[in-house]
């Protein structure tokens, strides 16, 4: 049984449009509606008016602020990646992501591993650590939970693994990062400037 060339038309129009419900501009933010929590310091720079901050975690750089962790935030979806709000102070970041910079991981995967639904709570940290997690800041001595809490997740394309003993944290959008050297036992001996 032939079909006519306004059946067959119908079809794929059908099917496109099946297809193409199935599809999402940017990333799909889960917890669009709820409250969530940052698990690490959220950094940002200051650019035309707007704070932006990056999966890159710009540490270094004139502008510079952060988001102390457990901050109040609401996620939604931005072009780049994800517009964070603090609920506290209106304070609102506009997240750069990049998943083939994350080896791969979604969005909503991301958001996952930097956020959580409840306040995080961190036992048995240093005082140095503490001290480095308030100023957003490595400073030698610092565990990796540590350094990961003050200066948040580091990028995959440059710290494949975190079993490493040197993460790459940059300055600002361009340039070399920052490495941040540990000894065998997890402790900052080094941070390049």
């Amino acid at each position: 049984m032939a079909r006519s060339p306004e059946k067959w038309m119908s079809l794929l129009l059908c099917l496109l449009f099946l297809v193409c419900c199935g599809c999402q501009s940017g990333p799909s933010i889960r917890a669009t509606d709820s409250s969530l929590y940052n698990r690490y310091n959220i950094h940002y720079i200051t650019q035309k008016g707007n704070n932006v901050g990056s999966y890159a975690n710009w540490t270094l750089y004139e502008g510079h602020d952060f988001l102390p962790y457990n901050t109040r935030l609401t996620a939604s979806r931005w072009k780049r990646g994800f517009r964070l709000v603090a609920a506290d102070s209106g304070t609102e970041i506009l997240f750069e992501y990049s998943s083939k910079n994350m080896d791969g991981m979604g969005a909503d995967e991301y958001l996952d591993l930097i956020m959580s639904p409840e306040p995080v709570s961190y036992q048995g940290l240093s005082a140095v650590d503490e001290q480095g997690i308030q100023a957003g800041k490595v400073m030698v001595g610092m565990s990796k939970q540590g350094v990961m809490i003050a200066l948040g997740y580091p990028a995959k394309h440059r710290t494949p693994s975190l079993d490493e003993n040197t993460w790459a944290y940059w300055r600002g959008r361009f340039g070399e990062p920052r490495s941040v050297r540990f000894d065998s036992s997890g402790k900052v001996v080094s941070v390049s400037d």
